[in-house]
């Protein structure tokens, strides 16, 4: 299998996990305005799943280094194939409450909330389990990274115009998806055997651990997504039917949200074998940004911002990139 030698390389795939963690969503854009979430959903778990596959039965085959993708698949014990499966499982409920905290309460309580303590969370979490990089550099990266998604929020917050009211229910919302969000990460990582070149009987490696993740995302969704339509947090009911009534542009969304993502996962996991679980993960949750750029810079979303808008989205702007820079340097040092 393909495995990455050099941390520059493993640097800059991380920065290309972080752009498709930041870019997945815009592809909700391309669907028509009356087709659901919920339904789109079924489509990006599906895309999630196929590029699992793709990237384990291409680079997952390639060199001369490690188990092949089909080979260490079949050899993979139970509990490691249980393990990258419950990420799956954890990730997609830890992503459909993070959507509902969005659609009740805004980004502006949602992302820092949510994206703020599942990227301290994780960090920390990986680090403990794999204390690889300076510990000093890596906190204060996470620092300046959670500032700047903090601001981010204020930013949205002051141009939305609205009161200061939170609802309870969007907080808590926000919470748990923090807390599921943080660790789904550190499931998928206990699956894989430490070092790339080296197999171990019963571990995976990277690209057989993502596409076992990839297949608990892609099942837990017929639970998960099937309640989020029977109790939705905002509208009615969507029965399942109106799946099959959505147009091939409205599924060919979905799928590439979820092949953009799933893309993102695998080179998270495939860099991480050499950046470390806690840099790989700090970085790729380095997301926000790129999609605050997408906000800003493409769909205009501060068009005639309001008072000290955009001094907030300066001051993000480079805490994040501060922020990402420390974390990098963690692991140079």
């Amino acid at each position: 299998m393909f495995v990455v030698q050099s941390y520059s390389l493993a640097v800059l795939l991380t920065v290309v996990t972080m752009f498709c963690w930041g870019s997945w969503a815009n592809a909700r854009k391309l669907a028509p305005p009356s087709w659901r979430f919920e339904l789109f959903y079924w489509d990006y778990a599906l895309g999630v799943l196929l590029s699992a596959l793709v990237f384990g039965i291409t680079l997952g085959d390639t060199g001369g280094v490690g188990r092949g993708f089909i080979a260490d698949l079949a050899q993979a014990s139970p509990s490691s194939l249980a393990q990258a499966a419950f990420g799956g499982v954890v990730f997609n409920l830890a992503n459909i409450m993070l959507v509902a905290a969005i659609e009740i309460a805004g980004m502006a309580v949602a992302f820092p909330v949510g994206i703020g303590l599942a990227l301290v969370l994780g960090v920390i979490l990986n680090y403990l389990a794999a204390p690889v990089g300076n510990p000093a550099l890596l906190a204060a990266g996470v620092l300046l990274v959670t500032m700047a998604i903090a601001m981010d929020a204020q930013a949205y917050r002051r141009q939305s115009r609205r009161g200061v009211s939170v609802s309870a229910k969007g907080l808590l919302l926000s919470l748990a998806s923090g807390i599921f969000m943080g660790v789904f990460y550190r499931f998928v990582a206990a699956a894989m055997y430490p070092h790339a070149a080296r197999p171990v009987a019963g571990l995976m490696g990277s690209y057989a651990a993502v596409f076992v993740f990839a297949s608990g995302v892609f099942l837990s969704t017929f639970v998960w997504n099937t309640v989020a339509m029977r109790f939705p947090v905002m509208g009615k009911p969507v029965p399942f039917a109106h799946y099959w009534r959505g147009t091939l542009r409205a599924h060919l969304a979905g799928l590439l949200g979820g092949v953009i993502w799933g893309c993102g996962m695998s080179l998270s996991i495939i860099a991480a074998n050499r950046a470390g679980y806690a840099i790989s993960y700090g970085l790729g949750q380095g997301a926000t940004l790129i999609a605050a750029l997408w906000g800003v810079f493409v769909w205009k979303e501060f068009r005639d911002p309001a008072r000290g808008v955009s001094v907030l989205l300066g001051a993000m702007f480079l805490c994040f990139i501060a922020g990402l820079g420390l974390i990098v340097l963690a692991r140079s040092t």
